[in-house]
């Protein structure tokens, strides 16, 4: 007499269940900077951050396209052990003003090699970057990863829109924001710090990041092995009283 509504609850702790291990498992990954945010006309330190998705490959080339609307006339990477790294630089169609000092070219293309990221892996590639313009709230670096089965490229080169679902396959973005001090976000000193602290800062910014998202992904992908034993239970509960 029972069996119906005990069969019904089962229904329903498998399903919730599910839900919360979808909710656990994170989406696509892909190239970014972390952090994504920094103030406008300072210096920072970003890192590149790079997953490997593939599970019977490793990614063994980065590139990384620095914006041509918004030129940065400082790039400088940081080392990687086990990777090797070459810095182009464009000339500038209208020469840039620095601290009073004419730049008539910037760095358009910063890539890697030599190095792998095994299935499962992800790194690193950390960037002290500059000046950045104060007429602009968000840079896009377009990134072309390759794996080194089939030499297969992944083309991370597509601008989000807000307000608009995230594209298939997004470029990574440093989104800029007004100085705290209402004026230059860093000069000279905040150069200064941003190169001698290398990628410290950032690093750590992003495991703190990490650990959170790794908490939470935990934590639901337990709630959702404890509501899946419950519906099992139920089910089981269910055949025997129906029998």
């Amino acid at each position: 007499m029972h069996a119906k509504p005990l069969r019904r609850l089962s229904a329903v702790g498998g399903l919730a269940a599910g839900a919360v291990l979808l909710l656990a498992v994170p989406a696509s990954a892909h190239v970014s900077v972390n952090p994504d945010e920094a103030e406008q006309g300072g210096y920072a330190t970003v890192n590149f951050k790079v997953p490997n998705e593939r599970d019977n490959a490793s990614t063994v080339k980065l590139e990384v396209t620095l914006p041509e609307d918004h030129p940065l006339t400082s790039a400088m990477p940081q080392p990687v052990p086990g990777w090797d790294v070459k810095v182009e630089k464009k000339k500038l169609d209208k020469p840039l003003e620095v601290h009073g000092e004419k730049i008539t070219e910037a760095v358009s293309k910063i890539t890697w090699t030599g190095g792998k990221i095994k299935p499962g892996e992800f790194q690193q590639f950390p960037v002290s970057v500059g000046q950045l313009p104060e007429d602009a709230d968000q840079l896009v670096f377009k990134a072309l990863q390759t794996y080194d089965k089939n030499n297969e490229v992944v083309r991370w080169i597509e601008e989000p829109k807000e307000g608009q679902p995230e594209p298939e396959s997004p470029a990574p973005v440093l989104k800029l924001t007004p100085a705290a001090d209402g004026g230059h976000g860093g000069g000279d000193d905040a150069k200064a710090a941003a190169d001698d602290k290398g990628g410290d800062t950032a690093n750590a910014g992003a495991e703190s990041n990490d650990g959170g998202s790794d908490t939470t992904a935990r934590a639901l992908g337990i709630v959702g092995i404890v509501v899946g034993a419950a519906g099992v239970a139920f089910g089981l509960l269910a055949r025997r009283k129906s029998a």
